[in-house]
């Protein structure tokens, strides 16, 4: 009996090849954007759950107050770790990590890596990172060992195995490779190429409070005991604090866990890399379901639609003896064999898809996730569901009518005109709303990108400086700046696009405290930087000389700058700050005051910052080049940096680069969106397409009498479309509210976003329109320009 029902099902579908070719393509592509983005939502949900001991370890966060605002981060002074391990029984190990660039070299091999991380011995311990060679207790355990992750092995070394072999890094010490780690998969936070013991660091000699450049995760014994050692960890710093410490009156410092498996979703402050929203998994989520809905309705319009056409096979099946529920699986089985082979389809679509996806969402999805088991299993299911969901309604209405009525007057059932007016509304506002925020979405994007930070960013090389480049600093930045196309050159700590240092600042007036973001500059920082002084002078030759430490040393004196943030934090006006006395650890004069810039990503207001001259902190160097040929300017400055600066390779980064990634996951946001709403809007239109058809097949004879008694093409077209347009208007109504709504709320995450503007919402309903207006003509129109006399003898 099955195979009878597949066997005429196919037949079905052979017969009616148009609407069966628009049913297919649309489940297919619902379907396809379906398993893409639901492939992207694993992967999302996926980040760091490849631990085997994940749900007992926590990221350590830092909140303080120093006197006028709550600040939060997640980087840690060195003793939180080690304390916390000593004081709380809950806590089993601890893990410090510090991520920073340095220079490797083998023989004449030299490169700059960025993945270079510094840990804790108990680091292959905690996280389930499998080493393929070497043991996780003794791979970290002296300060001259080193893990290299197998790409990194082959990359230096070949097909030879580099453990027991050595590796300078930095051009002064050699590491021996201890272990070799299966590379890192992309849903981990933690992404490093070499390992090494964080006892390499002096900040490793003593603990502190402060200086918190480190991220600290704890394992605990029992992932229940996060909630009981929080509250012992709030009241343990309430009495750091008060003993201590000394801090008194709104001073305060404490620590808060969180669970491992939450920071990339949920987290406010970023990791290693910045953190993705769990509302973003949310509305891909909806909009997946959103497009595959718009594909069911679609078969459920056509099927109701067709069903007039079946009145008479319909009609005979039941004459001959077949029950309600045997035509109830006749047509149930169409809809499944239809949705198995769009499964099909849209899995080849999908392989076929992968890369451009991957490009579109910036990810490194494999081609192996959509041919996994489970993956496989879900399509399954998927299809199934699709199958009740598009064909269960038709299916059933199809096997409910009385046999002497579909006989004697043809199969139509009461409400099958609004079902498909409704859903067709369905669609529409669909449509209509994915088309409102993507528009929102790309300008605030466009916002980002474009809004006058109050720095230059555009045409800023940075390249990275250590230790050995900072004792011939002057002679490197002089040489450089010389080169043809250079404008001029700055040094400072860290990118204004992100500064993280954060630390207080004392008024020498009348001792009020405030925090402060600070960033250690050279004396050409600011020019080269374009930065705005609104009150006061650049920094003199008098600043760079007492700044000295060479000259001065412990009674150097530091020369401040502000920004009118910190200068309003401090009750002052601009012109009044200037001269002033304030103190970051040691004393010194305000001697200008610069305008405010974005050095935090925009969905954050502008924060107090002291600008401090200390060119033994420079870590970045900024060059301000030509934008005309700059192919030159570039070879130019390689070439004098590979006879100034020979243990290390000419890297260097765009800053308005860095800048546009600080909103990588808004990017992809907005590529995945803008993608999956385009297919929405175009499914929606071959549904529309497909009933427009079927329309003109049924009213064919009715067009031509019309022709007949003279009506023109323009009347029948207006005739054919008037009722489907009367339908969009009513989803424009619908929608619109909706997305209002919607964009506002997403919105929200932003300090500094766009308007929403009245002309948005005109021209996605006005873009609907035309489409809808388009697709209809173009299916009508061919009827509406027969000769009426052959439409009259074929009908």
């Amino acid at each position: 009996m099955l195979r009878n029902y597949f066997k005429i099902a196919l037949r079905h579908l052979q017969k009616n090849k148009l609407y069966t070719l628009i049913n297919l393509l649309g489940l297919a592509t619902g379907i396809t954007g379906c398993l893409l983005i639901g492939i992207y939502i694993w992967h999302e949900l996926s980040y760091d759950r490849m631990h085997d001991k994940g749900d007992r370890i926590v990221r350590v966060t830092w909140e303080y107050n120093f006197g006028d605002a709550e600040t939060k981060t997640a980087m840690t002074g060195t003793r939180v770790g080690p304390e916390f391990s000593r004081r709380f029984p809950e806590t089993e190990a601890y893990v410090r990590l510090l991520k920073y660039p340095r220079v490797l070299a083998l023989e004449d091999k030299m490169f700059e890596e960025k993945n270079f991380l510094y840990a804790d011995s108990t680091f292959f311990s905690v996280f389930s990172f499998p080493l393929l060679e070497g043991s996780p207790a003794t791979a970290l355990d002296g300060p001259d060992k080193l893990v290299i992750t197998q790409a990194m092995a082959r990359k230096y070394f070949g097909d030879q195995s580099p453990v027991g072999k050595s590796l300078k890094v930095g051009g002064q010490k050699d590491f021996l490779i201890t272990g070799i780690a299966a590379d890192v998969p992309e849903n981990s936070q933690i992404q490093f190429d070499f390992v090494v013991s964080f006892s390499n660091l002096r900040a490793s000699k003593e603990e502190k409070w402060s200086e918190a450049n480190y991220v600290t995760y704890l394992l605990l014994n029992d992932k229940a005991s996060i909630e009981p050692l929080q509250a012992k960890i709030e009241n343990y710093m309430k009495e750091v604090n008060r003993e201590e410490l000394k801090l008194e009156g709104n001073n305060y410092m404490t620590y808060h866990l969180e669970p491992l498996t939450e920071v990339h979703l949920h987290a406010q402050q970023d990791g290693f890399e910045p953190n993705s929203n769990i509302t973003y998994i949310y509305v891909l989520a909806a909009v997946a379901l959103l497009i595959l809905l718009i594909a069911c309705v679609n078969y459920t319009n056509l099927s109701t639609a067709q069903s007039a056409g079946r009145s008479a096979e319909i009609g005979m099946r039941k004459v001959l003896g077949a029950g309600k529920r045997d035509i109830f699986y006749q047509f149930i089985s169409e809809a499944f064999l239809l949705s198995l082979i769009a499964v099909v389809v849209a899995l080849l679509i999908a392989l076929m898809l992968l890369p451009h996806f991957n490009q579109l969402a910036g990810k490194e999805l494999q081609r192996e996730v959509l041919v996994a088991p489970y993956t496989l299993l879900a399509l399954v299911v998927l299809s199934v569901l699709v199958a009740f969901l598009a064909g269960a309604y038709p299916a059933f209405v199809l096997s409910s009518g009385k046999v002497i009525r579909i006989l004697k007057s043809g199969f139509s059932f009461t409400g099958a005109a609004g079902l498909r007016q409704a859903l067709i509304v369905f669609q529409f506002s669909i449509s209509i709303f994915l088309i409102i925020a993507t528009i929102v979405i790309l300008q605030q994007l466009a916002y980002l990108q474009s809004k006058e930070l109050g720095y230059n960013k555009n045409q800023v090389l940075v390249l990275p400086m250590d230790y050995a480049m900072l004792e011939q600093y002057d002679q490197l930045k002089a040489a450089l700046a010389a080169v043809p196309g250079v404008i001029s050159a700055g040094g400072a700590y860290e990118e204004p696009t992100h500064i993280d240092w954060s630390d207080g600042l004392t008024s020498g007036e009348d001792g009020k405290r405030i925090t402060v973001n600070a960033l250690p500059v050279d004396e050409d920082l600011v020019n080269t930087l374009g930065l705005e002084i609104i009150a006061g002078e650049p920094y003199t030759l008098g600043d760079i000389q007492q700044a000295d430490p060479l000259k001065w040393g412990d009674t150097l004196r530091y020369t401040y700058m502000l920004n009118e943030a910190a200068v309003k934090a401090l009750g002052w006006t601009p012109e009044e700050a200037v001269g002033k006395r304030v103190a970051k650890g040691r004393e010194g004069i305000v001697r200008a005051v610069v305008k405010d810039f974005h050095f935090r990503p925009l969905h954050e207001p502008i924060a107090p910052l002291v600008i401090f001259m200390d060119k033994r902190l420079t870590v970045n160097l900024f060059l301000k080049i030509n934008s005309e040929n700059t192919a030159a300017t570039l070879n130019n400055l390689a070439q004098t940096w590979k006879e100034r600066v020979a243990h290390r390779p000419f890297e260097y980064q765009f800053l308005d680069e860095n800048y546009a990634a600080l909103y990588k996951a808004e990017q992809s946001m907005a590529g995945v969106f803008t993608t999956f709403s385009t297919v929405a809007i175009l499914l929606a239109c071959l549904g529309l397409f497909a009933l427009t058809a079927y329309a003109m097949v049924r009213r064919t004879k009715e067009i031509g009498i019309r022709k007949v008694l003279g009506a023109t093409v323009a009347d029948i077209l207006t005739l054919v479309s008037k009722d489907f347009i009367k339908l969009v208007i009513i989803a424009i109504f619908i929608a619109t509210p909706l997305a209002l709504f919607a964009v506002h709320r997403w919105l929200e995450s932003f300090t500094y976003k766009i308007d929403v503007e009245w002309w948005v919402f005109i021209a996605a309903s006005l873009l609907t329109l035309l489409i809808a207006v388009v697709t209809i003509c173009l299916q009508a129109l061919k009827t509406a320009l027969n000769n009426p006399v052959k439409n009259l003898r074929t009908e």
